[in-house]
């Protein structure tokens, strides 16, 4: 009975609201920041997203089938763990014309919701549909509004069919998920469709907030399982009237009552819902607010910033992280947090930052027990790949990172026992020589590139390092000295053992020579593959070299050029002037784009090529340029101070912004693979935050230290309301006409230490303060002023005037 009574009562609200008159999103976002998408790219793909459901579809309006993972399921409508529908459909009918509004004139992307225009001429109508996804809901909220632009009254017939599809994630069946057939009845109290699998509490419902004419009695099975039904609407206009029609779509993997619940909030409080997400956006946008005079950049970091919280997935079972990129990765990995999350410390996202390294650490314990941290977890639990050899290491290097932001001691104590367990199943398992070189799978999954990697040896060094810190800042001096020894060694020896004169780079790998000649024979059918004849020469000699001058010993070998020979300079553990000659080299493997992946894939048309990245048709990297090698580029040439160079990477990946989808940048550039990606804000942050700008939070310490090494091509740029722990710092880089240089610095805790430090005068090339609010102290090779409060203020001259 009480059950019935709410249900009574659930139907009184909604049909309150049928009777309300709907305000369109589009008065809300006046204001709000859009981009317009390229009439060339109508038929590629958008995403609306939430931390509970997401919406992929193509700009045009339509939902057609797209995605490998899960084979053309990768669209649609998304709750993970499951999926709610393949799309809908929404149909006009006027003066005896019906029109399907899935070929869209144009789309307009926000930072939190998407719209598609819609021009009907032949109609005298304008239609503008809209999407949004609140936060924290199962459900989407897509609102149509139709403007009659002729000067007579029209009546329109308006269709909304919806597409159910509710199906397992992928890997489901490891985890009992089972897709059952859909069935779907009409609910006459909510006015809506309500669908679920039969075998299943998956459950999904739409409807809208005007009363429907039909009943739902038209009904069909699209598919084998699934399950499509209609609903239809009447809609007046007088002469240049306007109407807004609101539908919503919510689902549950858990209840129909859940379902129910979450339609009702979404048609109930739809309004106070898009004010508090476009709020919130807002707030995204003024941590750390970049200005520069490069405002195609400027605009690019903004967005990386709202890219950022589009990634963000919750599942109530199992937890909260950022995802890898959509469509295709919409769940769970290591190695795309441990470069990400750096970068969404710098943008202040630290909820994020915080969940994920959690959901990390529990999930990587229950697997492997041993500190090894996974690599790839779908959003039902199920883990895909226990953990490539460089994850482990670098989730070291994250902890200690964060840390320096958050200067929480509990936090370290937290993650520090997974860190001392991992580095020790890293030498103990993965290092079978005992050499300092772990042998497996880095960022380079080629078939039989498995054995001493480049990557994996830096990143392990580092991660020995970071832990000496760790482990010195919880007081255990003995355990620091032995990893900072080990740090040590491995870095003398990859500077030594992995360096070759005769490429002027570090190697892919260290192995046998049977391994390379293997390994050559594939590159070679590759790079033929790809056309690539210089390769393919280079490939012969070294092959010919091999076979003249065999070698028991295991020794390393360049082959492939493959991008993470310049780890060693990104973690600037590199011998300076190994890191110029390496970083010169580096400067032939890019495109317009930035930095392919396998450097023997490039060729002499890369330098002109600025079109659409051809794939192939099944899903593959070859031939890529993507943003995280050419992000890690740009923190290598900042290490090395060069930021001129590191500022032409950075314009090269900015060029992908809104190349294919308004507001974001894909992961394979410019317009290939996912099309929003996590790691793209590691990319950006770091050498925007860290080193231009050079921020260098010491949060336990209550110091912020900053040494900018500004490019020259930003002679006035500002960073502000740059967060960290209980302070926020914003940095202001003026340059006045007589080349005065002004650097100010304001906090908002005066408790905070500042540490303001300026290269050295050098011989021929003197820096001259001229005011600052502190003395001047020259000590290790920079002039350093420091100050408490809230403000520090210096300026100088770089050329001795």
């Amino acid at each position: 009975m009480r059950k019935i009574v709410l249900w009574l009562l659930l139907g009184v609200t909604l049909l309150q609201c049928k009777q309300a008159e709907t305000s369109s999103f589009a008065e809300l976002v006046v204001d709000t920041p859009h981009i317009e998408g390229k009439k060339d790219y109508l038929k590629s793909p958008f995403v609306t997203a939430g931390n509970r459901v997401y919406l992929v579809g193509h700009q045009d309006g339509s939902f057609p089938e797209l995605g490998w993972h899960i084979k053309n399921e990768m669209g649609g409508l998304w709750d993970h763990p499951i999926k709610l529908m393949d799309g809908f459909q929404i149909m006009l009918g006027s003066d005896g014309l019906k029109t399907t509004l899935n070929k869209a004139d144009k789309f307009t992307n926000y930072p939190f919701a998407n719209k598609h225009t819609f021009e009907l001429d032949k109609q005298g109508l304008k239609v503008e549909r809209w999407q949004f996804v609140p936060d924290d809901q199962e459900g989407v909220l897509i609102q149509l509004v139709i403007a009659n632009k002729s000067d007579s009254h029209r009546e329109l017939a308006v269709s909304f069919t919806g597409y159910a599809d509710l199906r397992p994630t992928w890997l489901g069946e490891r985890t009992g998920m089972i897709n059952g057939p859909d069935t779907g009845y009409f609910n006459e109290t909510t006015d809506s469709w309500v669908v679920r699998d039969s075998l299943n509490p998956w459950f999904v419902t739409f409807g809208a907030n005007i009363p429907s004419e039909n009943n739902g009695r038209a009904t069909s099975i699209y598919h084998k399982k699934d399950f499509a039904a209609s609903l239809s609407y009447s809609v007046s206009l007088a002469a240049k009237e306007s109407k807004t029609i609101q539908f919503a779509i919510a689902g549950s993997f858990v209840s129909a009552d859940a379902a129910l619940t979450t339609y009702k909030t979404l048609q109930t409080e739809s309004l106070s819902l898009f004010k508090e997400k476009r709020d919130r956006y807002a707030q995204l946008a003024n941590q750390s607010k970049l200005t520069i005079p490069d405002k195609h950049l400027q605009q690019t970091f903004e967005w990386l910033k709202y890219n950022c919280d589009w990634l963000v997935r919750t599942v109530p079972e199992i937890g909260t992280g950022i995802t890898a990129g959509i469509p295709d990765y919409p769940w769970w990995f290591g190695v795309d947090s441990e470069y990400a999350l750096k970068g969404y410390m710098a943008v202040g996202q630290t909820e994020a930052v915080n969940k994920t390294i959690s959901l990390l650490d529990s999930l990587s314990e229950v697997t492997n027990g041993n500190g090894r941290i996974v690599h790839e977890v779908s959003t039902n639990g199920a883990v895909f790949n226990e953990g490539n050899i460089n994850e482990t290491p670098q989730f070291a290097s994250l902890i200690w990172e964060i840390y320096k932001w958050n200067g929480d001691r509990a936090f370290l104590e937290r993650y520090f026992p997974t860190i001392k367990k991992g580095l020790g199943w890293l030498m103990r398992e993965k290092d079978a020589n005992g050499n300092g070189f772990p042998d497996g799978f880095g960022m380079m999954e080629i078939h039989g590139l498995d054995s001493e990697m480049i990557d994996v040896a830096v990143y392990t060094q580092r991660a020995f390092s970071d832990a000496a810190e760790i482990a010195g800042e919880l007081g255990d001096t003995a355990l620091a000295n032995q990893y900072q020894k080990i740090a040590d060694a491995i870095k003398d020896k990859i500077n030594t053992e992995f360096w070759s004169d005769e490429f002027n780079s570090y190697a892919d790998f260290i192995g046998t020579d049977q391994q390379a000649l293997r390994l050559i024979e594939d590159a070679m059918i590759r790079a033929d593959t790809l056309n690539k004849p210089w390769a393919v020469a280079e490939l012969e000699v070294t092959k010919k070299s091999i076979l003249a001058h065999p070698s028991q010993n295991p020794r390393p070998f360049v082959l492939h050029h493959n991008w993470v020979v310049n780890t060693p300079m990104e973690m600037k553990l590199a011998d300076p002037d190994k890191a110029l000659r390496a970083l010169t080299t580096a400067e032939t493997f890019v495109n317009p784009f930035g930095v392919f992946v396998t450097g023997i894939d490039r060729d002499a048309s890369a330098g002109s090529d600025e079109g659409s990245f051809k794939g192939s048709k099944v899903f593959s990297y070859t031939g890529a340029v993507m943003t995280l090698p050419t992000g890690v580029q740009a923190v290598a040439e900042n290490n090395y101070g060069r930021p001129n160079q590191a500022l032409n990477y950075l314009q090269r990946m900015a060029r992908t912004f809104s190349f294919a989808l308004p507001g974001s940048m894909y992961e394979v550039s410019p317009d290939y693979g996912m099309m929003t990606q996590a790691w793209n804000i590691y990319s950006f942050a770091i050498p925007i935050v860290q080193q231009f700008f050079g921020v260098q939070p010491q949060a336990a310490q209550k110091r912020v230290v900053i040494i900018p090494q500004m490019p020259d091509a930003w002679p006035n740029a500002s960073l502000e309301n740059i967060l960290m722990a209980d302070n926020s710092v914003s940095v202001f880089y003026k340059t006045a006409e007589n080349g005065e240089i002004t650097i100010t610095v304001t906090q908002k805790n005066p408790e905070w230490e500042i540490l303001l430090r300026l290269p050295e005068v050098k011989a021929g090339d003197p820096c001259r303060v001229i005011r600052s609010s502190e003395a001047p102290v020259v000590k290790d090779g920079y002039i350093n002023f420091t100050s408490k409060g809230n403000k520090l203020e210096v300026s100088f001259r770089n050329d001795g005037g």
